[in-house]
């Protein structure tokens, strides 16, 4: 908490001040920026510019245009959509699976961003990433309240960032069959070999 200074300490305060001598020198703005220019005269005179003529908005008219903006789909398809139809229904079945269940966040990120790797290298389409489905009973046991499930919500943010993001042409959460809300079905992007 501070307090004002009594007017012998802040005599003796500004006596200090004076002697100090700053660590840096803070450069002056004069030496940042290069010296302001007029702009030049415009040779244009308001006279010379042609008026813009608008036409009235009829609200009453017939032919009416559709400015509704399309909202995107939640979890639109960015792969063929008989095969994101198949991949939801849980008729496709997953190339390779990770169980990330149980891991903390430090050792589950490398450990999904190696697997997610390695599958493209083998040129797998589709993986199972395995989160469980944390916030079960017990999640608000004791005073405070205990939020389980954390890489259930993380996965999906790492599977969008690099190294692995531009890997990914598809998430979706798994079917039941292969685990439902607590994994997810990872489509990834053909292989290209050079």
């Amino acid at each position: 908490m501070s307090r004002r200074l009594r007017p012998d300490e802040r005599a003796l305060w500004d006596q200090v001040a004076k002697s100090a001598t700053p660590l840096h020198e803070k450069p002056r703005l004069e030496d940042v920026l290069p010296p302001i220019q007029d702009a030049p005269k415009s040779k244009v005179k308001p006279a010379d510019i042609a008026p813009v003529r608008l036409k009235p908005f009829d609200i009453g008219s017939k032919a009416k245009t559709d400015t509704r903006v399309p909202k995107p789909a939640k979890d639109a398809p960015k792969m063929d959509a008989k095969s994101f139809a198949r991949l939801r229904k849980g008729r496709l079945d997953p190339e390779g699976r990770i169980d990330l269940h149980g891991m903390t966040t430090s050792e589950a990120h490398p450990e999904l961003v190696n697997f997610v790797l390695r599958s493209h290298q083998k040129g797998r389409r589709l993986i199972l990433v395995i989160t469980g489905k944390g916030d079960g009973p017990g999640a608000t046991a004791g005073p405070l309240p205990y939020h389980r499930g954390i890489l259930r919500r993380q996965v999906p943010h790492w599977l969008q960032q690099a190294p692995i993001g531009n890997l990914i042409l598809q998430t979706t959460p798994a079917s039941p069959k292969h685990g439902g809300d607590g994994a997810l079905y990872v489509y990834l992007r053909k292989h290209r070999t050079r």
